[in-house]
């Protein structure tokens, strides 16, 4: 090797380095930009209550959202707060929070009953029970996140689970609701009743499609984390034996995602089409004489599944539903793929090479055609983290650090979702929720706690 060679490459590792150090700088400098703006008012979540609303509550932020308390939410803002109380929190601030939370989960079970429905948001002057009886199974109510809240709460507070032993039993109506109305007994998947209020709003395997016909794969991994939180509290109130059937319930519905909803052509978890005709002697004159049409091979699977490229394939990591084999091409295959999921800002909503995809702004639906939301980048770096994608988890934090950054930075605020290439806020100034979630993601890039959801 000439002493100019060694120059060369001494001068090109020197400029790597340079390179590296000011990526690390700016990291850095948006970490602390994010957590200067989301300290200051992290308080702000706090809402006493009124009216409709018996218990104090977490508001997820923005005018928007305003004294209101929405399901999933909720849920993911309550973790946030915990990174936040984590990082900064006195003992007095942490103890002060509790009602806060669990006012949460306690607003919603206020109007628990019998029948298992539970509103999926409640206004300060909402009447969330006035719904036709013979209408309440034929539409959508809270996703399956309550019971996984009760828990983390219960786990955050040392695994005490009295606060919620009095309604216990509205909590296992609610799931005994979405087992009896809400899961197609063919597959065992649960389905939406209809495309309204489902959290993902337009993601086209349930967007305009015939009611109960998605079984969505989005739904189906909040469901399984659903069923665990409901063995964990259950043990925590003294109940295992209530706890073994909804662990039962999980591992039935873990065979039942894996059956259905995992592509092995393309390596993927999708949603799945349930709108199929009943197997039945249904006779037919249509060829100028009688048949009993398709009787000699009539069909012998229960869905079709929908190859649509949307973000909520990667929760069956999240949930730890999907093999070591499968997380493996789903990373390789999907999360690192440029031309599908993988953006500058982070990870695509629904993947660029669907004919779907679009950037257009719009706030009924809230636009998840394609965007780049701080949730999906949360949940997506959650499973990655957990199967040991530790580089790819890197990547994902430090992508959605300096997204946020920059919005605080020029704007002095987050946005509720932002263009995938540039990271250009596109809607709703003053969004905070889920996007103070990225706390979380710093918590675990600087190796300290970092706060889980249960």
């Amino acid at each position: 090797m000439t002493r100019k060679t060694t120059f060369l490459i001494l001068v090109l590792l020197a400029g790597s380095l340079s390179s590296y150090s000011q990526i690390k700088d700016s990291i850095t400098d948006y970490i602390s930009v994010i957590k200067t703006n989301v300290y200051k008012d992290y308080k702000k979540m706090y809402r006493k209550g009124g009216g409709s609303l018996v218990y104090p509550f977490l508001t997820p932020g923005s005018n928007q959202y305003d004294n209101v308390l929405w399901d999933w939410d909720s849920w993911l803002s309550n973790i946030a707060l915990r990174q936040i109380l984590t990082d900064i929190g006195t003992a007095k601030d942490k103890e002060e929070a509790i009602k806060y939370e669990q006012g949460c989960v306690l607003n919603f079970l206020h109007y628990g009953d019998w029948d298992g429905y539970l509103p999926i948001v409640i206004w300060e002057d909402s009447k969330p029970r006035d719904i036709r009886p013979e209408n309440i199974y034929d539409v959508n109510m809270h996703k399956p996140v309550l019971a996984q809240h009760a828990a983390f709460i219960t786990k955050t507070n040392g695994g005490d689970a009295e606060w919620i032993r009095e309604k216990f039993y509205h909590l296992q109506t609610f799931v005994n609701n979405y087992k009896s109305h809400h899961r197609n007994k063919a597959t065992g998947l649960y389905y939406w009743q209809s495309d309204v209020a489902i959290g993902v709003d337009n993601d086209p395997a349930t967007f305009f499609r015939p009611n109960k016909s998605s079984a969505s794969i989005y739904l189906n991994c909040l469901m399984y984390k659903e069923l665990l939180a409901m063995v964990y509290l259950a043990d925590q109130l003294n109940l295992s034996n209530v706890g073994k059937e909804f662990a039962a319930d999980a591992e039935n519905l873990k065979a039942a995602i894996q059956k259905n909803c995992w592509d092995e052509r393309d390596g993927f978890f999708y949603s799945v089409d349930l709108n199929l005709r009943p197997v039945a002697n249904v006779e037919d004159n249509t060829l100028g004489r009688s048949f009993i049409i398709h009787s000699g091979y009539p069909r012998d699977y229960d869905c079709l599944i929908q190859r649509i490229g949307a973000w909520s394939g990667f929760l069956a990591l999240w949930a730890g539903i999907a093999t070591p084999e499968q997380a493996e091409r789903i990373v390789k295959e999907h999360y690192s793929n440029t031309k599908t999921f993988n953006a500058p800002a982070g990870v695509r909503t629904l993947s660029k090479m669907e004919k779907m995809y679009s950037l257009r702004s719009s706030a009924n639906p809230s636009n998840w055609r394609g965007p780049i939301w701080g949730i999906s980048n949360y949940m997506v770096f959650k499973g990655l983290d957990k199967y040991g994608y530790t580089k790819e988890a890197n990547e994902l934090a430090q992508k959605t650090i300096s997204l946020f950054g920059k919005d605080f930075k020029k704007n002095g605020a987050l946005h509720e979702y932002y263009e995938p290439e540039t990271g250009v806020p596109m809607l709703n100034k003053g969004f905070q929720n889920w996007n103070y979630l990225v706390l979380n993601m710093v918590a675990w890039l600087e190796g300290k706690k970092a706060v889980e959801e249960f």
